[in-house]
């Protein structure tokens, strides 16, 4: 009597989801730049500053100390002249996701 010897499956690279990225969903592609700026709302009479991570010519990524406090939708003042209205897209411990309106 003989013992038929059965091959593992194949593990294909592609089945693999260790170390996956995720597909970027972004239509605009950013930039890092690590740049100082402030969140203002009520008329610019809140201010909160933040850090600049990434930047495209549709959104942001914003470092805060706290997202708690910010609203939905704010100006972002990254130095005296340029101004982006902002819409906060998502929220993390310490960042927040904005999208330019």
């Amino acid at each position: 009597m003989s013992a038929t010897v059965r091959d593992p499956a194949p593990v294909w690279p592609e089945d693999q989801t260790e170390d996956k990225p995720k597909p970027e969903l972004r239509k605009e592609t950013r930039r890092r730049v690590l740049k100082g700026a402030q969140i203002a709302f009520k008329g610019r009479g809140a201010v909160i500053d933040c850090i600049v991570r990434d930047l495209s010519d549709g959104g942001a990524c914003l470092k805060v100390a706290s997202p708690i406090g910010i609203p939905d939708t704010f100006e972002l003042v990254l130095d005296l002249a340029t101004v982006r209205y902002c819409r906060v897209v998502w929220r993390k411990a310490t960042q927040i996701g904005v999208e330019f309106a």
